[in-house]
Order: C-alpha cells, then sequence, then structure tokens
C-alpha cells in the first residue's frame, strides 16, 4: 500500500504584498464599524428586533447560544449613520465593493447567489423576454426564468463523460447558439454562462462578452463559485473586469463571509445605462425589508479581508497546491483538473477547488465522502461516483497534510474492504440530456397538474424544476419533457448517501408532478 505522502507549503512562492493592491480605503470597514458604534451606546431598543439587543428575558438562551454581542450587533434596517444618508456607512461599503471589484455598480445581498439570479432574470426581462442560457444553470436561475416570463433556449455545455460533470461553453458554441436563436426567430435579449463550474474550471469570460456583444446582448456571468477571483495573481481574473455585464457573486463560498451573504456586480459596459434601473428594481422586489444586518457587515468585511489579506490568499493557494502534488504521488488518486485541458472552453482553472478522482480505489465517492464525514469528522463539498471536491476557503490554511493521511486510511480501511466486495458493478446512471422544451416555463409551471407515478411520468411535461443536490443544476424545468434517463438518474442521486432532489414531490422521487393530459 502507499504510504500517504507528506508535503511542504511555501507561501513565499505566491504570496504579494497585500498594500501592492489595496489603497487605504480598503483598510475600512464602514458598514461594521457603524453597527460596533451602535452597540457601543447600549441604545434601549422599543423597536425591532424582538430580542432587544440583549440577554434579559426570553432572549437569555438565545444570548448564551450566540454570544450577546451577536444580538447588540443584529440591528433593523434605516437606522441613522448606518444605513441611512446619501453617504451613509452601508453607501460607502457599497461604494468599496463596486471598486474592489471593478464595477459601476454593486448590491449586498442576504439572500445568497440564489436571490442574485432570480434579480438578473427579472432585470433582464425589461431587455426582452429571450434568453440565452447554459444548460446547466443553477436551478434558482430557473426559478427566476418562470417567474419574469422569459422565453428560454439553451446552448449545452462541454460534458466531461468519463466525470459526468459538466464545464462550460466556448465562445464558438456560444456564437453557434445565438446564430441559431435568430434564425428561428428568437434572438437573444440575453446571454446566461456559468464560471467557474463546480469543480473549478473557468470560461473565457473575455470572449463570451465578445460573442454576446457582437449579437446585441449582455453577458450575465453565474459566478457564484469565483467571489475571490482577481483578488491574487495565481488566481483567474474578476468577471467584471472581463467584460461581463452582471455577476453574480456568492461571496460566503470562498471569499469569507457569512452563509447567504452574496453581492452582484454590475459591468460598465454597453448595457450599465439600461440594466443599472432594472436591477433596482429587481433588487427592491425580491430583497426583505428586515434585511441582516450581521449578513451586511460580514460583505464589508470580506470585501476588506479580499484587498488586504494577499499573502495569506497566497498561502491557501500554495496549500492547495501542495495537496494537489501529494495526490498525485498515489496511485490511487489523481486530481480531475489535471485533464482540463482537453476541452476547449475551458482557459483556467480555480486553484483553491481540488477535484479528486477516486476511482482506482474501489469504493465510489458518494461512500468515501459519508464515511469522512461520519468517521472522522471531515467534510468534502461534493462527491460524485468517482471523484470528491475538496474546497479551500480563500485566506485559509486547513491541515491538508491530515485530511491526505486521513483519506488514505479511509481507503484501506476494513470499511472500505467490505464496501468493495459489495460494491454495485452496474455503477452510476449517466448525466441524461435534458428533455425537449414544449411549454413556456412559466405555462408549464401555472397550468393544471396532477401526480403521476416515475414510469408513468415518461413523456409527459414536467410541472416542477428538479434538480440533483449536489450541484443543484436543473436536470428538468418546467415545460420540458420528461424522460427515461432522467428518471432513472435522479431516483439514483435520491438513493445516494448524500444527495436529494430539490423539487422533487416525495424523496425517493417515486411521484413526478405533470401538466395535464387535457
Amino acid at each position: 500500500m502507499p504510504s500517504s505522502a507528506s508535503f511542504t507549503v511555501d507561501p513565499s512562492t505566491s504570496a504579494m504584498s497585500a498594500s501592492s493592491i489595496a489603497d487605504s480605503r480598503h483598510r475600512e470597514t464602514p458598514y461594521a464599524d457603524a453597527l460596533e458604534r451602535h452597540a457601543s451606546r447600549s441604545p434601549i431598543q422599543l423597536m425591532v428586533p424582538g430580542h432587544s439587543g440583549n440577554s434579559t428575558g426570553i432572549s437569555a438562551r438565545l444570548a448564551e447560544y450566540f454570544g450577546e454581542r451577536v444580538l447588540q450587533l443584529d440591528v433593523p434596517m434605516l437606522l441613522d449613520d448606518i444605513d441611512l444618508g446619501e453617504n451613509s456607512p452601508l453607501s460607502q461599503a457599497l461604494d468599496l465593493a463596486a471598486d474592489a471589484w471593478s464595477a459601476r455598480r454593486t448590491w449586498f445581498l442576504a439572500g445568497g447567489a440564489s436571490q442574485a439570479n432570480r434579480i438578473a432574470a427579472l432585470a433582464v426581462r425589461g431587455l426582452g423576454a429571450n434568453i440565452l442560457s447554459q444548460r446547466s444553470a443553477h436551478s434558482s436561475f430557473s426559478d427566476g426564468v418562470l417567474t419574469a416570463g422569459l422565453t428560454p433556449s439553451f446552448v449545452l455545455p462541454s460534458v466531461d463523460a468519463r466525470y459526468g460533470i459538466a464545464h462550460g461553453v466556448s465562445p464558438a458554441a456560444l456564437d453557434d447558439a445565438l446564430t441559431a436563436a435568430a434564425d428561428r426567430g428568437q434572438p437573444a435579449n440575453a446571454v446566461y454562462v456559468v464560471s467557474p463550474s463546480y469543480f473549478g474550471s473557468v470560461a473565457d469570460i473575455a470572449g463570451l462578452a465578445e460573442v454576446a456583444h457582437a449579437h446585441g446582448a449582455p453577458l450575465i456571468v453565474d459566478g457564484a463559485w469565483g467571489p475571490h477571483f482577481g483578488f491574487h495573481p495565481e488566481l483567474p481574473e474578476s468577471p467584471t473586469r472581463l467584460g461581463a455585464d452582471l455577476v453574480v457573486s456568492s461571496t460566503h463560498k470562498l471569499a469569507g463571509s457569512l452563509t447567504q451573504s452574496a453581492m452582484l456586480h454590475l459591468g460598465d459596459g454597453p448595457f450599465a445605462d439600461r440594466l443599472e434601473p432594472l436591477i433596482e428594481r429587481a433588487v427592491s422586489t425580491t430583497s426583505s425589508t428586515s434585511s441582516s444586518a450581521l449578513l451586511t457587515a460580514s460583505l464589508d468585511i470580506a470585501r476588506h479581508a479580499l484587498m488586504t489579506e494577499t499573502e495569506t490568499i497566497g498561502q491557501s493557494i500554495a496549500g492547495a497546491n501542495a495537496f494537489r502534488a501529494a495526490l498525485r504521488e498515489d496511485p490511487r488518486f489523481s486530481v480531475v483538473s489535471d485533464g482540463f485541458d482537453a476541452f476547449d472552453d475551458i482557459v483556467a482553472t480555480d486553484p483553491l477547488r481540488v477535484p479528486i478522482d477516486v476511482s482506482a480505489t474501489g469504493v465510489s465517492g458518494h461512500w468515501l465522502r459519508q464515511h469522512l464525514l461520519e468517521v472522522e469528522g471531515i467534510y468534502f463539498e461534493i462527491s460524485t461516483a468517482t471523484a470528491l471536491v475538496a474546497l479551500i476557503g480563500a485566506g485559509k490554511t486547513p491541515d491538508l497534510e491530515h485530511v491526505l493521511r486521513v483519506l488514505s486510511a479511509a481507503v484501506d480501511s476494513d470499511e472500505a474492504h467490505a464496501e468493495r466486495a459489495q460494491a454495485d458493478t452496474a455503477g452510476f446512471p449517466a448525466l441524461p440530456p435534458s428533455g425537449a422544451l414544449r411549454m413556456l416555463p412559466r405555462d408549464a409551471y401555472f397550468a393544471g397538474t396532477e401526480l403521476v407515478p416515475a414510469a408513468e411520468a415518461v413523456g409527459r411535461i414536467s410541472a416542477d424544476t428538479l434538480a440533483a443536490y449536489p450541484p443543484g443544476i436543473p436536470n428538468v424545468i418546467p415545460g420540458e419533457e420528461i424522460t427515461a434517463q432522467t428518471v432513472a438518474f435522479l431516483q439514483a442521486v435520491a438513493a445516494s448517501p448524500s444527495g436529494y432532489v430539490r423539487g422533487a414531490v416525495d424523496p425517493d422521487v417515486a411521484l413526478f408532478r405533470v401538466t395535464r393530459a387535457d
């Protein structure tokens, strides 16, 4: 048995002085500081929230659980010296975020990248009804398409058949899809693509923006998994600096803000004047009137960290690179992204995502992920039948040498031997192609529906968006025909240890909601 390789990290090879990219303004956190000033006054709060910012009465357990400081900082919207006024601390924080990502304007969101995707769909409806979308878009964007009443057409991403994973779209593929849409009388009023992918593949955003603009359409980039891009020389560039018109940024995923916080960036491109008021209205429509001050402060602090902790981010990259190098030395593992050069849509790779091929171990990625979290308390981001994906937050340095030792021990454990002995040789179903779009998503969603058994759903029109999690990419959207391959895939995902199907009527995906035949 190969021993687990040890490795060392030399941060000097990838670090850069923080002062070289961060001016003095980015050393400030105006919104977070304003919250602290408010809390320091110990105000008597005869207003919402009901915990009143202290640990008395029924808030004792809440304060014991989170700490009283969390309650003190959890204030409502519309307070002087925090978010009211033209040059409020919130306005200053938003301006700093826009500057950090080279955007014309940035919005802080408390509903995650899912809210940003819905905002994008609602906003571009003001440019026209037709949208050309990468088929592997997140289910939240599909929700936005049906909410806005958009008419979708699709461009297929490249698919790695070996691993069953979708990558991105090349400029040539986008040009062909846009031309075909125009030829059939459905010219795109907007284009939506995903970069980076769940596995860290990065598309040619500059080339895609050039193609979209040549066809008279703005480019929306779901950059949910790349909020850290552009903040270190070894990271890919931020899409806002490459010509994207609207960029979804899930700041909490790798950039250090609290879960559910995100940003939406408007690029300073040819569509900015038309898009800005549309986005502002869509943000108002989708945002809570009780937005979380804690989430907002975490976004302000995350921006500050990205702009001032370049050296620390470099240490994260160096650690991830050393982890990959050690994996390559063990014949039981390989690095999935080492094969990305075979795909013409991939121009770069996120170094902070490490996709590990575990197929040579004889156990599935699903089993291995579950075993590691149950036995060792190690949580990988995602598993597939053949792979695990490790995510290293920007500026974080987990003990990856320990992770490698535990990973090596797990695949040689008695439990792994037992798993190999009873392994299902049939394997996991291949990622299915989508069915034909037979109705507009909004029409199918609001149509009369009925529930039918899975076997009877084949050939019928879905009224639901069904997305295997992880990663949450829709396998069927309202209006699409349900295929036998899709049914088999979704049921296999539902039966796997770490998978479930968002939008399914039941956990086993035994029933499907379809439009009525009459």
